[in-house]
């Protein structure tokens, strides 16, 4: 008779009672400001990749987008470092070089948007990628929410977090979706889309 081949289940039962555990091994209820955290980088990971698809769709003989495409799963890589430095892993630690190419790359962003960009609100979407980059960009301003309670949970409770905040953390969240809305715009504007701008009536 063949060997049967042995199933690894993704299932462990360890969280059924509504706890799961940390890199360092405590033990916290799901409802913790950690977990909250984490859930809310997997879910702008998710949504990210999402956009990498769409971008990568848009690759046209006059628009190169893989800069982006690029540029984008670069960013996934560091959500996950991001994610375990939060789960207080002691070898995940996010580098400055991470939030200096993020500022790099949306002041080059910046620079190929007309001077009066940051001055007009537009409707969000307009085309697809720019609808899907606009998700992205919200939910990335929810995890940076969720990042300020846990830094400030952090102050008041250090024994809890063994881990001193870092508080490169909440910058980088908040330059992501600046990027996201950058990147947006760009793509819309190299699409040819005229934006549908909010008018006080």
């Amino acid at each position: 008779m063949p060997k049967q081949k042995q199933v690894i289940s993704i299932t462990t039962k360890t969280g059924d009672r509504g706890e799961s555990g940390l890199a360092n091994g405590s033990r916290l209820s799901k409802g913790d400001i950690h977990f909250d955290v984490v859930g809310n980088l997997d879910e702008l990971n998710s949504w990210l990749g999402l956009v990498v698809v769409k971008t990568e769709q848009l690759a046209t003989s006059t628009l190169d987008t893989q800069e982006f495409v690029t540029y984008l799963q670069q960013v996934q890589d560091t959500l996950f470092y991001i994610g375990a430095e939060v789960a207080q892993s002691p070898k995940a630690v996010l580098k400055k070089s991470a939030l200096d190419q993020l500022e790099k790359n949306a002041a080059k962003l910046q620079d190929q948007l007309a001077d009066d960009w940051h001055t007009r609100f537009v409707l969000p979407g307009g085309t697809e990628v720019g609808a899907w980059l606009d998700i992205a960009r919200t939910v990335c301003r929810r995890a940076e929410r969720s990042m300020v309670l846990l830094q400030r949970q952090s102050a008041v409770d250090p024994i809890k977090n063994q881990l001193e905040f870092n508080p490169m953390l909440v910058k980088y969240l908040n330059r992501l979706s600046d990027y996201l809305y950058l990147l947006r715009c760009f793509l819309n504007d190299q699409l040819g889309y005229d934006e549908k701008e909010f008018e006080v009536t």
